[in-house]
């Protein structure tokens, strides 16, 4: 496990590290080539992250310098709660800090900037077949058993 993982807010400057993890991030969800996201997408969704008035956050997790892994949420109200509540949307680490801790680190301070923004609850979703992160899922947050649907609306 690695020992010195610093997780911090993504800043402007990031986005050349950055980058490479959220392209590898959608490629493992199948978006990649003819199925990736836009540019338009990826451009408006780091913009997001810097916008004060956006409910959107990045995260990243960086070892000796380097960006290895990469976390973001949204706040947002509900219908079953006084507080907000954070989804976190997206979670990638690049293939070597796998196992190293790293994701169990972006999740926990997940868990601490959803407190301090008196949120009181995080949730996420993940393919049923992804298993290497469900490991650790379960080790960190309770499977609540629901099952996702969607529908892709036209533009």
């Amino acid at each position: 496990m690695w020992k010195d993982i610093v997780v911090r807010p993504a800043e402007q400057n990031d986005y050349q590290a950055w980058r490479p993890l959220w392209d590898g991030y959608n490629a493992f969800y199948g978006r990649s080539g003819e199925t990736a996201l836009s540019e338009e997408i990826t451009r408006q969704t780091w913009a997001r992250f810097h916008d004060d008035a956006e409910p959107v956050n990045a995260l990243v997790a960086e070892h000796q310098g380097r960006i290895i892994g990469l976390v973001h949420t949204v706040i947002h109200r509900s219908t079953t709660r006084l507080a907000d509540v954070c989804y976190l949307q997206d979670l990638f680490t690049v293939p070597e800090a796998r196992g190293q801790g790293v994701a169990r680190a972006l999740i926990k301070a997940v868990y601490q900037q959803a407190t301090a923004r008196q949120c009181n609850r995080v949730y996420w979703q993940t393919h049923e077949t992804n298993q290497t992160a469900r490991a650790l899922y379960d080790k960190v947050a309770e499977n609540k058993g629901f099952i996702i649907y969607g529908l892709e609306l036209p533009a």
